[in-house]
C-alpha cells in the first residue's frame, strides 16, 4: 500500500492506494468508529463490493446503512440526489453520520454533494472503484450534479476525510471504462509532466492489458500530481484550472450528446485532441506534438474525433463553462507537451472556424 497526503491544513487527508484495501478495517476505523456509515453506491457496483465494504465497516466499529442508486451519468441529477437525502432522513441520520462513496465518479460526486449539504454538512469518505475515479474524481473535493443546460454546474467544494483506492476492484472494470480512466492519466502527463507522458507512451500496451504494476504506477503518479495542484489551489482560482485540459470541449460533447452517451473519459479524450489541435492552430504547440498526444490517446483505445455538433451548439455549452469570466470562453491549451496554460478570452473567430471544421 502507498499512502499520499493532500496537504490542506486542517482539511488534509490521506489517499491510500493498494490491493485488497476494502478488507482493511484499520483504514476506515479512524473515520467511522461509533458512527453510522452510510454507503452510497449504485446497482452495478453494489452487488460486487458493498457486502465486503459493509463487513469491514462493521469490523471498524460502525453501524451501516446502504443506499443504492441507479447507475450512469444520466442519473446524476436532483431526483437521484434526493434519494440519498430521503434515505438519510428515514434512518434519522445525524451530523455524526459518515457518507461512504463506493463506485465511480458519479457515485463519488453524488455522495460528496449530499455530504456537503445534508444538515449543512457532514463528512464523507471516498472508495473509488473505477480507474477514472481513482486517479481523478475521488481526489480534490469537487462534488456536483448535472443540469440539462450544463455538466457539473450545481455543486460544492467538500473535501473527503480519506480516499481508499483498492486497485483490485479494477479487475471487474469493463474495457471501455478502463480506457476512460486512462484518458485522465494521459491528461496529467500532457499538462504537467513530460517524463510521465513518455512513460505512458512506453507502457500503453501494458496499461490496456491491465498490468497490475503499470496501473499501480499511473494511479500513484496521477494522484501525486493532483494532490500537489489541489494543495496549491483548492478552489480553482488559478492553477487548478489546468486540470480541466480537454474538459471544456469534453463537457460540451457530454451535454450536447446526452449524459451517458459518451463516457466522461471518452469525451475528455476527444476534448484533449481538440485542445491540442487548437493549440497548434494558434501557433502555441508544434503540430507534431499535437499529433503525438493524439496518437497516444488512440493507443489507449480512446476516441479522438468529436461527434458532429453545430458550431452554435458548441459555443452554447462552452459559454456556460465554470472557468469563463465576463462571458468570455476560457480554454486550457498546451504550450508544450508537459506544459499547459490558462487562456482567458479565447480568440472568437479562430475558435468558431475551428469548431465549424471539427
Amino acid at each position: 500500500m502507498q499512502t499520499l497526503q493532500v496537504a490542506l491544513g486542517e482539511r488534509s487527508y490521506p489517499i491510500h492506494i493498494g490491493e485488497r484495501l476494502l478488507a482493511r478495517p484499520d483504514l476506515f476505523a479512524p473515520h467511522v468508529r461509533g458512527r453510522l456509515a452510510a454507503i452510497v453506491t449504485n446497482a452495478t457496483v453494489g452487488p460486487l463490493y458493498a457486502d465486503a465494504l459493509e463487513r469491514t465497516l462493521v469490523q471498524a466499529g460502525a453501524r451501516t446503512l446502504r443506499i443504492v442508486l441507479p447507475d450512469g451519468e444520466s442519473h446524476k441529477d436532483w431526483q437521484t440526489l434526493d434519494r440519498i437525502f430521503a434515505a438519510l432522513l428515514e434512518a434519522r441520520a445525524d451530523r455524526g453520520t459518515v457518507l461512504v462513496a463506493l463506485g465511480g465518479g458519479v457515485a463519488g460526486d453524488m455522495a460528496g454533494f449530499a455530504a456537503a449539504t445534508y444538515q449543512r454538512g457532514i463528512v464523507h469518505l471516498q472508495v473509488p472503484t473505477t480507474l477514472l475515479a481513482q486517479v481523478d474524481s475521488s481526489v480534490g473535493g469537487k462534488t456536483a450534479i448535472n443540469h440539462p443546460l450544463g455538466k457539473n454546474m450545481i455543486g460544492a467544494f467538500h473535501q473527503p476525510v480519506a480516499v481508499v483506492a483498492d486497485t483490485a476492484t479494477l479487475a471487474t472494470l469493463p474495457p471501455r471504462e478502463l480506457a476512460a480512466g486512462l484518458a485522465e492519466v494521459a491528461k496529467y502527463g500532457a499538462i504537467h509532466d513530460l517524463a510521465f507522458l513518455e512513460w505512458i507512451e512506453a507502457h500503453a500496451g501494458a496499461l490496456v492489458a491491465r498490468d497490475a504494476a503499470a496501473l499501480a504506477h499511473v494511479i500513484q503518479r496521477s494522484c501525486e500530481i493532483k494532490a500537489e495542484i489541489v494543495a496549491a489551489d483548492e478552489r480553482e482560482s488559478g492553477a487548478r484550472a489546468l486540470l480541466n485540459f480537454g474538459h471544456t470541449f469534453g463537457h460540451a460533447i457530454e451535454s450536447a450528446e446526452g449524459y451517458g452517451t459518451w463516457l466522461h473519459g471518452e469525451a475528455v479524450a476527444a476534448g484533449m485532441a481538440m485542445a491540442a489541435r487548437f493549440s497548434s492552430r494558434l501557433g502555441r504547440l508544434p503540430a507534431p506534438d499535437a499529433e503525438r498526444l493524439i496518437a497516444l490517446l488512440e493507443a489507449l483505445g480512446l476516441p479522438v474525433q468529436p461527434p458532429r455538433i453545430a458550431p452554435e451548439v458548441w459555443l452554447r455549452y462552452m459559454g456556460r463553462d465554470k472557468k469563463n469570466e465576463a462571458g468570455r470562453i476560457t480554454l486550457i491549451l498546451l504550450d508544450a507537451l508537459g506544459r499547459a496554460a490558462i487562456v482567458k478570452d479565447a480568440p472568437e473567430e479562430p475558435l468558431e472556424r475551428f469548431l465549424a471544421a471539427a
